[in-house]
């Protein structure tokens, strides 16, 4: 699966949502309600797809927030104490 999720022979549920996963992630804008209605299809619900959806786009940000920054690992988790403003004493 880490190599190529196609072919690691999962349920159809979970291939339309790696499916959708994968275009919101490369082409944010190109996710269309066509898109969402596979999932409904699938046999997700509405409030699945909005859990699945804010997930995603929160794994998007923080990957590239952590890239921009050019944070890696154990140094990403640990990052806000750089970024923010220390509290006033």
């Amino acid at each position: 699966m880490k190599s190529d999720w196609r072919q690691a022979g999962l349920d159809s549920q979970t291939v339309a949502l790696l499916e959708f996963a994968e275009k919101l992630t490369a082409f944010p804008s190109g996710v269309t309600a066509a898109d969402t209605e596979r999932l409904r299809e699938a046999g997700f619900a509405d409030e699945e797809i909005l859990d699945a959806t804010l997930i995603i786009s929160l794994f998007n940000f923080m990957n590239r927030l952590t890239h921009a920054l050019g944070l890696t690992g154990e140094e990403a988790h640990g990052s806000h104490s750089r970024i923010l403003p220390s509290p006033e004493p």
